[in-house]
């Protein structure tokens, strides 16, 4: 993989001529069976980070007789396995074929999920999770990078949209489904139904998705790199283990600071490995792009915000306003409304992605601090307001976000882009649960068993919290963003 440090411009993203075999699509049209199957298989993937956690009540009263540690896990494996193999997974798919990684993604998902379906012990449920989540890790960049690879340019915006729709809607499906699962079904029926899911996309996929071609046997070739690759994985492992587990254990016990400092050490190994290696996994130097640093931060500060949101919403609608399960998984369906009406606007301002970005951010920045002001007497319409704000910040700058990243690397690097910037929304997302957990926790000291009043106050000092993080982020990624896309992919 040449060294993008030797490019003159980072934010010129043209293919060496020999980066890969030509595209069998050609420069048609973008089919729309070939972007509804790629969304459905990201709406899936996604939904599995946040369907688990409705059916936690189930599972600590079933026959596996699951720990608090257990519970924890059995919600974080899929995490930190989907994070942590992101950059590799892409990369893969862009060396051997990214139709293959999404197939074989899409295979290793329901084994995961039949594993788990199947669990007689704690530690299989936990080990299928972890299975699913390798997965899903192939499956999302391998989705984007065909896009990118068989969209036209006119209909990539449109198209990278529409994909960051699927990931807005893969928690809302997560939400819904797990509510009605946690009270209708056993907690084994949302496994079991990810099976044949996963099946029907894979043929799905296999009959409309086309080849893409791939980089194998050219200089443009991703390395495979296995001490690099290990290195990152390890690194950004031990990074994830300290956030999630760090409102479990604290943020300055010795557990979480040695994860921290492990996660240090590994990812500058990974550093120095990388700018010596000839043929690195990626090289570093690719942060030199102003673009991918202003749309990597955003992307992690747009999910920092949403992620917070998760975390509280379905506490506050159970345990404040008396919401069933299934009732609260469907109640943030206003979220999803932004998300899919405001992009097919904000694709028309592609060629200018800063005010779309800042304003985006500013919108969820000040959604977040409105909800911070809800309460138990609060009505539900007027909760719904504030999530519809949060979901027009979204929607506007959520594609310009993932088109900054895709579009700061060359076409051939489509799947590290989408790896590098799927691991940024994971690790926004994993600090906004923890963040949020953490002032929650520390704010009223028993969480919600202190009486509503007592988390409503909690939930209001941790989302002013967030809400400011993501207010400052948009003015930094607003001034680090460049003002109009120079080199024509918008």
């Amino acid at each position: 993989m040449p060294a993008p440090a030797h490019s003159p411009s980072f934010d010129r993203a043209t293919p060496p001529p020999s980066a890969t075999t030509p595209d069998p699509s050609g420069p048609g049209p973008l089919r729309r069976s070939t972007l509804l199957v790629l969304c459905l298989c990201v709406l899936v993937a996604q939904s599995m980070v946040a369907a688990v956690n409705l059916l936690l009540p189930q599972l600590a009263t079933s026959a596996l007789h699951l720990t608090a540690g257990e519970l924890l896990w059995t919600v974080d494996a899929y995490v930190i396995v989907f994070a942590g193999l992101l950059i590799p997974a892409g990369a893969l798919g862009d060396r051997y074929g990214r139709k293959g990684a999404l197939l074989a993604g899409l295979g290793l998902f329901a084994a995961g999920a039949t594993v788990s379906a199947l669990a007689v012990s704690p530690a299989l449920l936990i080990a299928g999770r972890g299975v699913s989540g390798a997965g899903a890790a192939l499956i999302m960049p391998a989705t984007m990078s065909i896009l990118v690879r068989v969209a036209p340019p006119e209909q990539r915006p449109r198209a990278l949209a529409s994909w960051t729709l699927a990931v807005g809607l893969g928690g809302f499906a997560g939400n819904a489904g797990g509510g009605l699962v946690g009270e209708y079904l056993s907690w084994r029926a949302l496994f079991w139904v990810m099976v044949p899911l996963a099946a029907v996309l894979a043929l799905a996929a296999a009959r409309a998705v086309p080849r893409t071609g791939h980089s194998a046997g050219t200089p443009a070739a991703p390395s495979l790199d296995p001490l690099g690759t290990l290195l990152l994985t390890a690194g950004l492992v031990a990074v994830l283990f300290g956030v999630i587990e760090s409102p479990e254990f604290g943020w300055t016990s010795p557990r979480i600071l040695g994860a921290f400092a492990a996660g240090a050490v590994l990812l500058a190994l990974f550093t120095a490995h990388a700018l010596r290696s000839a043929a690195p996994l990626f090289d570093p130097r690719v942060f030199r792009s102003a673009r991918l640093r202003a749309a990597t931060l955003g992307t992690a500060a747009g999910f920092f915000g949403l992620f917070a949101l998760f975390y509280v919403n379905s506490q506050y609608l159970q345990y404040v306003q008396g919401y069933g399960a299934a009732r609260a998984g469907f109640a943030i369906l206003p979220l999803t409304v932004g998300m899919a009406l405001v992009p097919r606007f904000a694709a028309r301002w592609a060629a200018t992605p800063r005010p779309v970005v800042g304003a985006g951010l500013l919108l969820i920045g000040a959604g977040l601090l409105a909800v911070a002001t809800v309460d138990a007497g609060t009505p539900y319409a007027v909760y719904a307001c504030w999530l519809l704000v949060i979901s027009a910040g979204a929607g506007l700058c959520m594609p310009a976000l993932t088109m900054g990243v895709v579009s700061a690397l060359p076409p051939h690097q489509a799947g590290l882009g989408s790896g590098l910037g799927t691991s940024a929304r994971e690790i926004g997302a994993a600090l906004g649960v923890a963040v949020t957990g953490t002032v929650l926790a520390a704010h009223t000291g028993t969480g919600h068993t202190g009486g509503t009043a007592d988390f409503t106050s909690g939930m209001a000092a941790a989302l002013r919290v967030v809400g400011v993080v993501v207010v400052v982020a948009a003015a930094v990624v607003t001034a680090g963003f460049p003002g109009r896309d120079r080199d024509g992919e918008g």
